[in-house]
């Protein structure tokens, strides 16, 4: 099967490109995704070595800052199930979790940041992705591979 890409959006302020890299082994688990469709996207199609664009939202400059791959298959989301934890779901159970997670892996930093204003100057050959379609708030989506490379050739 092919690989497939993603794009994972974090506010830099909780969790940034520079965050993952510190990290030991430079990976995190990705948890706290509370949309069933992002949590769809983890637990049904991510494989490991899938690639992921590492993209910050809710900032000053929105855009993707980074590379990073699935580092793992998706597994229930723990932070879930921690009633002190800001992620608690009390209506999940551990013998039937709502909320997966996976764990991702740092790749690269970009050369250079590539904004939201940037992307959105190249709508007509992005069609189609997620980012750019009015009203997606989606914090994980995925990306065509052709949209994957056209991305990267602008950097």
């Amino acid at each position: 099967m092919p690989k497939r890409y993603w794009l994972m959006k974090t506010e830099p302020d909780t969790f940034s490109i520079d965050d993952l890299k510190q990290r030991p082994k430079k990976t995190e688990p990705w948890d706290g995704v509370r949309n069933y469709q992002a949590r769809n996207y983890m637990r049904d199609q991510m494989q490991v070595g899938d690639g992921v664009f590492f993209y910050h939202s809710s900032c000053e400059v929105p855009g993707i800052y980074g590379l990073a791959e699935v580092a793992s298959t998706a597994y229930p989301d723990p932070s879930q199930f921690d009633a002190k934890h800001h992620h608690y779901d009390p209506g999940s159970k551990r013998e039937e979790p709502r909320w997966f997670l996976v764990d991702v892996k740092y790749k690269r930093h970009l050369k250079r940041p590539l904004t939201l204003e940037e992307l959105k100057q190249h709508e007509q050959s992005l069609q189609g992705l997620a980012l750019l379609q009015r009203g997606n708030r989606l914090s994980v989506s995925p990306v065509r591979a052709e949209h994957w490379d056209y991305i990267l050739a602008l950097e």
